[in-house]
């Protein structure tokens, strides 16, 4: 295996030096930080996630107070409770984007967050006890049990939260390829697991959470 340090150097490097790099470094949040988001948040950043796909950002952020207004401040029990004319009325509304999939992927995923609440308490809760050295495992619930949350939508929602999460998307791919570590997609459960033992590998060598470590890898290259 490659010596990190070499990535972390090339990585301070190419950013003008370690506190440059330190300031691209995402933050994770706490067991208890997450325990305490509520649970209308966290609905709020996955579907912000969810129409993000695709768009720009920007253009979704300062959309998003309408969103928060129509879809009743995001609580799950109340966007579960949606029907369908009040889901079709939002077609009309200007003041959102107005993707009939993702209008509807946030009632579903209102209603699978409620299970989830169900069954931890919160979905803070359900969150904070999941492993990180078994991360990936969570990517897959997270597609199977939401709607829209596939690929790498589910890591990055997790991202947004503080949620510990590496990503597999082409950056870091491609620097793992180039630092012998691993080749691949990155797609497949085969492939996830690799990507999870190469994370929780360095992990253990530097310390450091794993999505620093990706963020590391992503700025280690050109």
């Amino acid at each position: 295996m490659t010596d990190f340090a070499r990535i972390l150097d090339a990585a301070r490097a190419r950013n003008g030096g370690e506190a440059a790099l330190n300031e691209r470094l995402p933050v994770v949040a706490s067991a208890d930080e997450l325990r305490a988001i509520t649970d209308d948040r966290y609905l709020s950043r996955m579907s912000m996630r969810v129409f993000s796909a695709g768009l720009r950002y920007s253009m979704v952020e300062a959309k998003w107070p309408a969103f928060e207004e129509v879809f009743h401040g995001f609580v799950p029990q109340a966007v579960r409770a949606m029907n369908d004319e009040e889901l079709e009325a939002l077609m009309g509304d200007a003041r959102i984007i107005r993707h009939w999939g993702k209008i509807k992927s946030v009632r579903a995923n209102a209603a699978a967050m409620c299970e989830v609440i169900d069954e931890a308490g919160s979905f803070g809760n359900w969150l904070a006890d999941w492993p990180s050295d078994h991360i990936v495992e969570l990517w897959d619930v997270l597609a199977k049990r939401f709607s829209q949350l596939g690929g790498n939508s589910g890591p990055y929602f997790l991202r947004w939260v503080g949620k510990d999460t590496f990503m597999a998307n082409p950056y870091v791919l491609k620097a793992l390829d180039h630092w012998g570590l691993h080749s691949g997609t990155g797609k497949g459960k085969r492939q996830r697991a690799q990507l999870q033992d190469v994370f929780n590998r360095l992990h253990d060598e530097t310390g450091l959470p794993l999505c620093q470590i990706s963020m590391i890898l992503a700025q280690s290259i050109d």
